[in-house]
């Protein structure tokens, strides 16, 4: 499949240009093709084969298979949530807090990094916000910030900026300290390579709706080997444990402990195929067109008078931040959204809007960007 035919397999894309993928991503018909295939199995066909119950635990072990060799991890690694924020809480939730326990993060972080540590101050726990410039982070900074924390939390793309952000030296030097790492991923998928096992956090949480162009409600979290032991979920359910009719529980092993109850398999039939889709396209392919049409952009913000990027002139990611010579950047958002073009505001940096580059995006896309600025 090649950047045409994924733009051609995408519904939405005959009626608006659409530039909002850091947002939300809009799925291609065989992924909305492979939920109503799993919905219309799950309740015409199941009851009276093998059961409900049995088809929904088959997808659920077949999209955590796909998601793990996605990114190059074990599937017992895998735990499926609805959301990043989902799998961030469950992390918060899961992890043993005591008064005085510090928690690192970045001050660039969504709120999905930041409400479940304001909860935990509840409970005497101490946030630390580490400052960020431009999007970048000083790794002197981090070093001195973790020293008596107890977990890191950062995101592997800045939100804000595009910008990267060494999740890998940060888990070193983290690990260096006796902290642990929490990484919210959800940027990253489906526009460039991952491998969590290089990667080196603890935990990773991310969802398929943004840049794999999945449906909404189908999240995971990567749980490194050995630091399940770690966790005691708050909620608990027969998808926890190894036998829910045991007299004494046990956890599952691995990341599975994480997953509690009865939830729609369709959902995870549509992450897997959106994955398979991805895969298709090539993420090659992807990162080239990425990086071209984004340059495109940015030479196009450059060149107007009405707008200044704040992103950086160099590629890193599809996401490109400027700000606007507008007092009001989100009527800025809705004047291009009633002219057909979809980006969005941001509540910071000042005056700044978003758009999200992605592989089915075209040099018209941008073009028509530009002709606003």
């Amino acid at each position: 499949m090649n950047p045409t035919d994924l733009r051609d397999a995408i519904p939405a894309l005959d009626r608006t240009t659409y530039m909002n993928t850091g947002a939300a991503g809009p799925s291609p018909a065989r992924v909305v093709e492979a939920i109503e295939e799993c919905v219309e199995y799950h309740e015409y066909e199941a009851p009276a084969e093998e059961g409900m119950y049995p088809c929904a635990f088959d997808v659920f072990d077949r999209t955590r298979e796909t998601v793990a060799d996605h990114f190059g991890v074990d599937a017992a690694e895998i735990a499926l949530t609805q959301s990043t924020t989902d799998g961030i809480n469950r992390i918060a939730a899961a992890l043993d807090w005591e008064r005085g326990d510090t928690v690192v993060r970045t001050d660039l972080e969504h709120s999905s990094g930041i409400l479940p540590w304001k909860r935990l101050k509840r409970q005497g726990v101490e946030i630390e916000v580490v400052e960020t410039e431009d999007g970048r982070l000083d790794l002197d900074v981090i070093q001195e910030a973790v020293r008596d924390a107890k977990l890191v939390c950062l995101s592997s793309l800045t939100w804000t900026h595009g910008t990267q952000l060494p999740v890998s030296e940060v888990a070193d030097i983290a690990h260096d300290h006796g902290a642990l790492v929490l990484a919210d991923a959800v940027q990253s998928p489906g526009q460039m390579p991952l491998n969590l096992a290089e990667w080196g956090a603890d935990f990773s949480a991310g969802a398929g709706h943004k840049w794999l162009l999945g449906p909404f409600g189908a999240g995971f979290v990567h749980v490194s080997p050995g630091v399940e032991d770690l966790l005691e979920p708050a909620h608990i359910g027969y998808r926890s444990v190894e036998d829910p009719n045991a007299e004494e529980y046990a956890y599952e092993p691995g990341a599975h402990r994480l997953e509690v109850g009865t939830v729609s398999p369709a959902p995870y039939a549509g992450l897997a195929e959106a994955i398979e889709t991805i895969e298709d396209v090539g993420y090659d392919a992807i990162q080239r067109r990425i990086e071209t049409l984004t340059d495109h952009l940015k030479e196009g913000i450059a060149d107007a008078e009405s707008a200044r990027l704040l992103s950086p002139r160099e590629y890193e990611s599809g996401l490109v931040t400027f700000a606007v010579d507008d007092p009001d950047p989100e009527a800025f958002v809705d004047e291009l959204a009633d002219d057909g073009i979809q980006i969005r505001a941001l509540p910071y940096p000042e005056n700044a809007v978003r758009a999200s580059i992605h592989v089915f995006n075209t040099e018209d896309d941008v073009d028509e960007l530009v002709a606003w600025l």
